[in-house]
């Protein structure tokens, strides 16, 4: 986010203010301990935030395991209004990079699979994707890193190199972030992507869990 501090942030997102974690290391260790204190399902994650300069001025870079600030629209609309928001996350391993980049208060790009994009600007990247080696209109290149990809178009709209150095020396400050209250539901989607990135889902009735 460019623009906001991290106190700023931790405001919008209705974080409960931690203490600050020297370095990676501590963040990590921080993170274990709120995760620990749930018995069944955990109902918060922390997040970690920092200052860094970037393209037009300083941003707040979040860091955060298994949160989804980037992805609650809601967030992210009240955190880019007036500037500019940008967030990729990554499912651990597995081939799935979800990429937001919300402009004064209004979601422009996002997607998951560059070939299938959303938003009111969906096509504005097509050209920087093609420069780094994404398709925008079809099946991705193998040999291409979809995730160094995607950190890179992230360096691209912010100014921003997230390194291991960057995030390794880095003095966070921290909030915990209570999780979103589950909506009632009457089925579920399960979506299953295989090593080559191939797609499908099955979607299940309540009754047949």
């Amino acid at each position: 986010m460019r623009g906001l501090s991290p106190a700023e942030v931790f405001t919008v997102v209705e974080a409960e203010p931690q203490d600050p974690c020297e370095g990676f290391a501590e963040l990590i260790d921080a993170h274990s301990e709120v995760q620990d204190s749930y018995e069944d399902w955990t109902e918060s994650f922390l997040a970690g935030a920092f200052t860094v300069p970037g393209e037009d001025g300083d941003w707040t870079l979040i860091l955060e395991f298994g949160g989804d600030l980037g992805t609650r629209p809601r967030f992210m609309e009240a955190l880019s209004a007036g500037t500019r928001a940008v967030s990729h996350s990554s499912n651990g391993g597995k081939p799935m990079h979800f990429f937001h980049w919300y402009e004064d208060g209004r979601r422009r790009t996002t997607f998951e699979w560059t070939s299938s994009r959303t938003g009111s600007t969906p096509d504005e990247l097509n050209a920087v994707l093609r420069e780094l080696g994404r398709n925008p209109d079809g099946d991705d290149d193998p040999a291409v890193d979809s995730k160094a990809a995607v950190f890179a178009l992230a360096e691209r709209l912010t100014g921003v190199r997230v390194s291991g150095e960057l995030l390794t020396d880095a003095v966070y400050q921290t909030g915990e972030v209570a999780e979103e209250p589950a909506d009632d539901w009457e089925t579920v989607t399960i979506y299953i992507t295989d090593a080559h990135g191939e797609r499908t889902y099955v979607q299940l009735r309540r009754d047949q869990l």
